[in-house]
């Protein structure tokens, strides 16, 4: 089994910066993904960002050069540095990690722009 704890999130003006937080533990297998995803009201869940094990990234066009996500394996945490934060970044963000084909999530951290 697998948990994941995300941290970091908070309010933050438009323009400002925050860095997102997730921590796993359990059973993790050295192959896997990790990722970013984040829910708006009233909206679908979306991808923000995910790594692979290999260091391979994939980002929303959305956030594409304002948004890294980084992982450290020695610790089993995944980050996310938001940069240029808008209005429209304002979301619940979950941590997903994939591996053995299965999905875990995490509990979701709340990020809010005020404009």
């Amino acid at each position: 089994q697998v948990q994941l704890v995300e941290s970091g999130g908070g309010l933050v003006q438009a323009g400002g910066s925050l860095r997102l937080s997730c921590a796993a533990s359990g059973s993790i297998f050295r192959i896997n993904t990790v990722g970013w995803y984040r829910q708006a009201p009233g909206k679908q869940r979306e991808l923000v960002a995910t790594m692979s094990s290999g260091g391979f990234t994939n980002y929303a066009s959305s956030v594409k050069g304002r948004f890294t996500i980084s992982r450290d394996n020695a610790k089993n945490t995944v980050y996310v540095q938001m940069n240029s934060l808008k209005p429209e970044d304002t979301a619940v963000y979950y941590c997903r990690l994939t591996q053995a084909a299965t999905n875990y999530w995490g509990q979701g951290t709340q990020v809010t722009v005020s404009s």
